[in-house]
């Protein structure tokens, strides 16, 4: 395996937690305690995820994101304290891939960097379809199958739908899908995304108690599935 993890987190107890359960994984661990420290590591380390705290005693977590998404695409879980809605948006909105609530289980943390991994590997090329369960989509074509068989989505819902799957395990926040979607994001136009998502996921999913496509990050916005389950 021998990926490199870079962790940055000024809590020794947490940071030798991480070292020791990513270790055991197979995964080689770079640390850092201070957010300069992580931006210079990020730049000059090569690591393939980034996992960081928000709460660094030089500069905020959110900084750090704003300063590696400068320059790289590396993903980035944010592994933090805070709790809040608002500071998940905020470090989503700024690049960060995921976000991971303290307290978290190894299983949990480990599950998020092999989407994290996936994502980062794959990198799709539009023009080519996209298989995911029993859905396709054919960019070159703008049709959606659904077991071989064609669904038809508006514009809108079509745009939705293949921002999603383009962007596999990862939290778009409700603002990010919005901007790409419309060109800008409103606070008022949050329930216009809530029936438009609705719309699609009566079209592709066939319980939608039962998601196997889109999950809702309740408060935050959708996460296109990383694995489908029939």
């Amino acid at each position: 395996m021998n990926e490199r993890i870079l962790v940055i987190e000024d809590d020794d107890v947490i940071a030798r937690f991480l070292h020791i359960a990513l270790n055991a994984k197979g995964y080689e661990v770079v640390a850092a305690e201070t957010g300069v420290a992580g931006v210079a590591f990020a730049a000059h380390a090569s690591p393939a995820v980034i996992l960081l705290d928000l709460g660094l005693p030089d500069i905020d977590g959110t900084e750090v994101i704003r300063q590696i998404r400068a320059g790289s695409a590396v993903p980035i879980i944010v592994v933090s304290a805070r709790d809040k809605e608002r500071e998940k948006v905020e470090a989503l909105d700024l690049g960060a891939d995921d976000y991971l609530t303290k307290p978290f289980s190894v299983g949990e943390l480990m599950a998020r960097i092999r989407v994290a991994l996936r994502k980062s590997a794959a990198t799709p090329d539009t023009e080519e379809p996209i298989t995911f369960g029993d859905l396709t989509i054919r960019f070159d074509q703008r049709r959606v199958l659904l077991r071989g068989e064609e669904i038809h989505l508006t514009p809108i819902e079509y745009k939705l739908l293949t921002l999603l799957i383009t962007h596999p395990g990862k939290v778009l926040t409700h603002s990010y899908i919005q901007n790409a979607v419309w060109g800008y994001a409103s606070v008022d136009d949050y329930q216009s995304l809530r029936v438009f998502m609705a719309a699609v996921r009566r079209k592709i999913e066939d319980d939608s108690s039962r998601p196997k496509y889109i999950m809702t990050e309740i408060g935050v916005g959708y996460r296109m599935l990383d694995e489908w389950v029939p």
